[in-house]
């Protein structure tokens, strides 16, 4: 019973931030950049002032689905970043360029969470019937549940990783929009808070994951005893 209020509670947490996100997103996008430029254009300029060439830039759909791919080197904006010339999309942009500057700088955090992406890619596609068979075969065979718990460690230490890499290319975003005035004082502080309740998504996806691998491996370790 106390695992399902710890998953349960992690589900409404998770609802939360998400909710938080999406309303201060919504909030700063009403608040113009000081020199009017869009979300693309951050991003061309950011990557001049760096030296960072052969990144493309692209718009996807979706809301809030921005992304950096290092592996075909493109930063993906949605729609609403992509041409919005506010101090929301301007965050989230150079918070995306960030990523492309770790890459080209050859960032360790990001090093290490790229060189994860195969196995968490794999163990993502088989690691639910993995665990299911686990935990129903775990008296005849439990050595099934201890495979998938070490491909469930893989997806949590991604999901760890992830918060210094997310981290730091969120100050380097707020340091670059400083720097170049594209925020004012005060929004520079809404562009803080909109990047920060970003982060706040890694974190609880990662104590999530953190709080689950844990449930298997008592559920392991009980099973033996």
């Amino acid at each position: 019973m106390s695992i399902w209020i710890v998953f349960i509670g992690f589900t409404l947490l998770s609802w939360l931030v998400s909710h938080q996100l999406k309303s201060r997103f919504q909030k700063y996008s009403q608040i113009p950049t000081s020199n009017g430029m869009s979300g693309k254009e951050v991003v061309e300029q950011m990557l001049r002032d760096h030296g960072v060439t052969g990144v493309r830039i692209g718009s996807v759909s979706g809301q809030l689905s921005d992304h950096y791919n290092p592996a075909e080197k493109t930063i993906n904006l949605s729609q609403e970043v992509y041409h919005g010339r506010n101090v929301a999309a301007a965050a989230v942009a150079a918070h995306e360029t960030g990523h492309a500057i770790q890459h080209a700088q050859a960032y360790s955090w990001l090093q290490m969470r790229s060189a994860l992406v195969p196995v968490v890619s794999f163990s993502s596609k088989w690691l639910q019937w993995i665990l299911l068979a686990g935990i129903i075969m775990i008296n005849s065979f439990p050595e099934l549940l201890l495979a998938g718990i070490v491909m469930f460690a893989a997806t949590t230490l991604f999901s760890i990783i992830t918060l210094p890499v997310e981290i730091d290319a969120s100050n380097r975003a707020l340091k670059w929009l400083k720097t170049t005035g594209i925020t004012t004082y005060e929004s520079q502080k809404n562009a803080d808070d909109a990047l920060r309740w970003a982060a706040y998504t890694y974190i609880v996806a990662a104590l999530s994951s953190l709080a689950t691998l844990m449930y298997y491996v008592m559920l392991y370790m009980g099973r033996r005893e």
